[in-house]
């Protein structure tokens, strides 16, 4: 998986009293919730988030000396973030990120880094069908009521630093459930002395799918489009065609084919990563029962929690230069 490195080594500070050096730190506001509504007349529009944001400082006083002339209260980050709710409105995650991170640097010339990570809470606009009074029906989205659907939750990260010219923006999804109750195979890995998993014609294939794309360019991106696209791109890849499907020959396989999609459909990507854990069903084993349910049982399963095999892929860009 991507990661933001909230919390990744900074430059070492010498103290020669001392037989070590201050190689690592920072701080911040974790757990930073903000609900905003949007009033377009009788139509309203909601946006909810959870949000991390750790800055570095440019001295370490008040870590070496006691000294907390430089800090910047955590409160005062969080209240950043709220003013700017209020004052430029919420266009999305990544802008809004974006937009705190540049405004703290702006505000204290001693930040030398910000960091902020954004989940998404999945809120979606009620609809129901209303029928007219010549009788046909027609399906009406509620102007100011929502349902909550945790089909995927949405993320993002955007680490800003001083020094360099242009900030990273990563984009993720997370908790993306997926099964398929055919179409996967599992076959020709190694046998030996230690394996116990028999060879697998065909099998249920079930993950939670976890997944970030770090952009190139995005200046003129449509990050909810883009985001959009990368998560119907990971379904689509995974069930196949919705007819016949399509065989998955290993978890890697499809991991690494729906990665590729991604990088071909979005040219302003430079690497995604993709975790694809495998979620287990196993046969209820129905021999005690055979004079109640004679036959093979190929209907009743077990979901396995732990423990559970997990694929890592990521892609980059061979002509592109990745932050990470």
């Amino acid at each position: 998986m991507i990661a933001a490195p909230l919390r990744s080594p900074t430059s070492p500070t010498e103290d020669k009293k001392l037989p070590y050096n201050l190689t690592g730190k920072g701080y911040g506001k974790d757990g930073v919730k903000l609900f905003h509504v949007t009033r377009d007349g009788a139509y309203h529009s909601v946006q909810e988030f959870d949000i991390k944001v750790h800055i570095k400082l440019s001295g370490n006083k008040e870590y070496t000396e006691g000294e907390n002339s430089e800090i910047v209260d955590s409160d005062a980050l969080r209240n950043i973030i709220c003013v700017l709710g209020k004052k430029q409105g919420i266009e999305g995650p990544e802008k809004f990120a974006l937009l705190v991170a540049r405004k703290a640097l702006e505000q204290y010339a001693h930040i030398v880094e910000i960091s902020l990570n954004v989940e998404t809470y999945p809120w979606r606009r009620i609809s129901q069908d209303k029928t007219k009074p010549d009788g046909s029906t027609t399906n009406y989205q509620h102007n100011h009521a929502f349902m909550f659907t945790s089909t995927a939750q949405r993320y993002c990260e955007v680490i800003v630093r001083r020094q360099d010219a242009k900030p990273t923006v990563i984009s993720g999804f997370k908790g993306l459930r997926l099964l398929k109750t055919t179409k996967s195979t599992f076959l020709h890995f190694i046998e030996d002395e230690y394996t116990t998993t028999p060879q697998l014609h065909d099998r249920m294939l079930s993950t939670i799918a976890e997944g970030a794309w770090e952009y190139s360019d995005f200046e003129n991106v449509d990050f909810t489009k883009d985001w959009e696209s990368v998560t119907e791109t990971v379904v689509k890849t995974f069930g196949g065609d919705p007819i016949d499907g399509t065989v998955s020959t290993s978890t890697q396989r499809t991991s690494y084919l729906s990665i590729k999609q991604v990088l071909d459909d979005l040219p302003h990507v430079a690497v995604m990563s993709l975790t694809l854990p495998n979620r287990h069903y196993v046969h209820f084993d129905m021999k005690p029962f055979k004079k109640l349910v004679p036959g093979e049982n190929n209907e009743i399963f077990i979901p396995l929690d732990k423990p559970y095999g997990i694929v890592y892929t990521q892609l980059s860009r061979k002509d592109l230069k990745s932050h990470y």
